[in-house]
């Protein structure tokens, strides 16, 4: 197969993604890369942002691979990393897929293990982050108003 015949289903960081999409979209559908983290890696690679990702070459794709599972390689700068002074090794770091989701899981249970006040909110199924509990966020079988009997 050529590289320059077009590709339906593209495969970068374990995750396959719609070759008819424009490459910074088709990107943003990997667990930890946004719209602007796209923009950036593409523009650093020197990428086409507004082409079609299954219309890229085998080499253009590679390097769009090694681009996104190592941030730091390609000079893009720390702030744009979604792990920063991470807890265990106190680097900079940018996680993608499974090995951010379970980065965010040993983070909670960290927290629940210790007990502090957010890790108590996870275990209770409440809100964490400051929200209102009065109205929203309610579950169960008893939620709304009931009226009077006549």
């Amino acid at each position: 197969m050529s590289s320059q015949a077009f590709k339906h289903i593209v495969r970068i960081a374990g995750t396959d993604l719609d070759g008819s999409k424009k490459v910074v979209y088709a990107l943003a559908d990997i667990r930890g890369i946004g719209v602007t983290t796209a923009y950036a890696i593409t523009r650093t690679l020197g990428i086409d942002p507004e082409a079609r990702l299954g219309f890229l070459s085998d080499s253009d794709i590679k390097k769009l691979e090694e681009a996104v599972l190592n941030l730091a390689t390609i000079g893009l700068p720390s702030w744009l990393f979604n792990r920063r002074k991470d807890y265990t090794t106190g680097k900079d770091l940018h996680l993608v897929g499974s090995d951010l989701i379970m980065a965010v899981k040993f983070d909670v249970d960290r927290m629940k293990k210790i007990r502090c006040w957010r890790g108590i909110r996870h275990m209770l199924g409440l809100k964490v982050r400051g929200q209102r509990t009065r109205t929203t966020g309610r579950f169960g079988p008893t939620v709304g108003v009931k009226r009077k009997p006549k």
